[in-house]
């Protein structure tokens, strides 16, 4: 009986013809091999904790789970080659051992740190550039079966900036060469305070600390400011709100929070000055329309720009901002709403997250759009790596 694969929340859940777990780069080859004979689709499946139907594929899904060494440390440039099987939370620890950690996590850390690279996570900081910043080099089985290693300095930096957001369509990365930082440690603190004081701040909460994000709670209309620094720096004390917890420690584990609620999301970039003004529109239409019936919050961060084809951060500073409700609850009629606030405000949708857009509007987003889909149609060039979610609705194939 085929085993029947879900996501994280359990919104997203089908049968694959066929779903294999290898345990060394050999089985995966014949893995693919047999899909390859067969021509057959091939997808990889990470943590699950996506919510857009990145993964579903009627041939075959392939988990990575069982990669997850941590080899060719260089202590000298912080760099380490890292299994793609890797969670953020395991990764980091891992590295941990060799002092060395991730710039950056975002609020969870049950993803893969492939999954997360390919998909452009991030946390926040506007010095900050998402977790795909990371990726300098990778060992990836490609479309003719072939396993291959790239790096910057060979491929060039085109090719990885089409490589470092690409939705697992360019082949099956097997390890991942990172860009890191020596260890260090993080204070975190957490402040309640009215919604109007925190906007009528929010320039000065984002740019004196090193990682600012809030959630905004729509019953109560008041938010959580969420501040970490290196010890001793940033924002020590916040008059017009009262602090309500603290925690130091290695940024890995101070950075991300254990989640034991499950929900769906979407989160749409915006550019950085175009924030506040959505963020209000967003709050009045939650408040109108939504107040009884949502539950959860909204999350508002910010991450610095980069040079990557499909990064939603691609050529601006950037706010994101999302939407949250309980797994298993109705969601739709709640973002469908929201989502045309997001869109006038030139919003890109995260590609691990719920959104509707169809190819015609999301190449709209991207000025570097066909660059990037030249590289992959050279990579993939009879779109192994492709579902149908992906041709139809994200590439118009």
């Amino acid at each position: 009986m085929p085993e029947v694969w879900s996501n994280w929340s359990g919104s997203l859940k089908f049968t694959p013809g066929d779903l294999k777990t290898p345990g060394s780069e050999d089985e995966l080859l014949e893995a693919v091999h047999k899909a390859l004979e067969k021509e057959q689709k091939i997808r990889v499946a990470g943590a699950g904790h996506s919510s857009s139907p990145l993964v579903v594929n009627k041939d075959l899904v392939v988990s990575l789970g069982h990669f997850k060494k941590v080899e060719r440390v260089d202590a000298e440039q912080s760099t380490a080659w890292v299994g793609t099987g890797l969670t953020v939370k395991e990764g980091g620890s891992k590295l941990l051992e060799h002092n060395l950690s991730f710039h950056n996590t975002g609020d969870v850390d049950v993803q893969y740190v492939a999954g997360a690279i390919s998909t452009g996570t991030h946390g926040t900081g506007i010095t900050l550039q998402n977790l795909s910043s990371m990726l300098t080099g990778c060992r990836m089985l490609c479309a003719d079966g072939q396993i291959r290693e790239f790096t910057e300095e060979k491929n060039g930096k085109d090719f990885f900036d089409a490589m470092r957001v690409s939705l697992g369509t360019m082949g099956i990365m097997t390890s991942m060469r990172l860009k890191l930082l020596p260890a260090f440690k993080l204070e975190r603190k957490e402040w309640c305070t009215h919604t109007d004081d925190c906007l009528d701040n929010l320039e000065e909460l984002i740019h004196e600390n090193r990682n600012f994000d809030f959630y905004w709670y729509p019953r109560n209309d008041e938010v959580k400011l969420r501040i970490l620094n290196e010890p001793g720096k940033g924002t020590q004390q916040i008059r017009y709100a009262h602090c309500v917890e603290e925690k130091s420690g290695w940024a890995i584990d101070v950075l991300p929070k254990e989640r034991d609620l499950k929900f769906d999301e979407m989160e749409y970039a915006l550019p950085v000055e175009a924030g506040p003004g959505c963020f209000r529109e967003v709050r009045k239409i939650v408040r109108e329309k939504f107040r009884k019936n949502v539950a959860w919050r909204v999350l508002y961060r910010t991450i610095a720009g980069d040079d990557f084809y499909i990064s939603p951060c691609s050529g601006r500073d950037t706010v994101t901002i999302s939407l949250h409700q309980n797994a298993g609850f109705p969601i739709m009629e709640y973002f469908r709403d929201i989502e045309p606030v997001f869109r006038n405000f030139g919003g890109r949708p995260h590609w691990g997250k719920k959104h509707t857009l169809q190819s015609t509007e999301i190449s709209s987003l991207y000025p570097k759009w066909k660059y990037f889909l030249k590289i992959r149609q050279q990579m993939d060039p009879e779109g192994v790596f492709l579902n149908e979610h992906l041709k139809k609705q994200i590439f118009d194939i």
